[in-house]
């Protein structure tokens, strides 16, 4: 069953651009309900009791008991807007719904135990997929849906045909994966540069040929530019000399 929070907001006579910066000036947030033919309604609520309710719940599937000038109103939050650079809100959108009418709304997946495929093989639990949306009675809607894990070998996945949610109608596809345990990462070596794919050792001789070409002495090697010195004149067996 969802948690229900309540919530006090006042009607915003003034709406645009700078209204809205005046409201959280005077740390107000901007907010707006409709739902059920009614038009929609400018409304300002306190930042920090906006902060306070929203702490620790799912924003998209918490009742939100809303009330506006003394009449209170049962909804569900549609939308928040968050500042891009700090996590301050800076809007909001209030759904008004009914007790007797079904709503269609997201709710979190919550992954239970450990994998097989991790505890015995090393794998990782990679979770796909984050909410499901549902149809589903204000009574009956759940804070979140819990999924148990714990038998998924390396390999394994679990889809959302594998959820079950009491009096409510799953509306995403049953073979979207939610979760799946994959192998072990390996780890990545890097590749050698294309320099160092090209580069050789060079062979000791080779080394020794050019040490001697640029004149240094080697073990071994005549000088590169010594000339052979002739060889004495024999002469010629079995004659004296003259």
């Amino acid at each position: 069953m969802a948690q229900m929070v309540t919530l006090t907001a006042t009607t915003r006579e003034k709406t645009g651009k700078g209204a809205a910066r005046q409201a959280r000036f005077q740390k107000q947030v901007p907010a707006v309900i409709y739902g059920h033919g009614r038009a929609t309604q400018p409304l300002m609520v306190d930042a920090l009791a906006l902060e306070k309710a929203l702490t620790g719940i799912e924003p998209e599937s918490t009742l939100i008991e809303l009330t506006v000038d003394g009449k209170k109103a049962r909804t569900l939050i549609r939308e928040i807007q968050r500042h891009p650079l700090r996590p301050d809100i800076i809007h909001v959108d209030f759904y008004e719904i009914q007790a007797h009418e079904k709503v269609t709304l997201k709710v979190p997946v919550h992954l239970v135990g450990t994998p097989d495929g991790v505890r015995n093989a090393g794998g990782v639990l990679d979770q796909v997929t984050r909410e499901v949306e549902i149809e589903v009675l204000p009574e009956h809607i759940p804070d979140r849906v819990e999924l148990d894990v714990s038998a998924l070998k390396i390999g394994d996945s679990l889809h959302t045909r594998d959820l079950t949610i009491a009096n409510a109608v799953i509306l995403t596809g049953a073979d979207l994966t939610i979760a799946t345990v994959v192998p072990p990462r390996a780890e990545e070596v890097a590749a050698p540069t294309p320099e160092a794919a090209t580069e050789v050792a060079e062979p000791e001789l080779i080394r020794k040929v050019r040490e001697g070409e640029e004149g240094e002495a080697v073990e071994g090697a005549p000088a590169p530019d010594a000339k052979a010195a002739p060889k004495p004149e024999e002469k010629p067996k079995g004659k004296k000399e003259e």
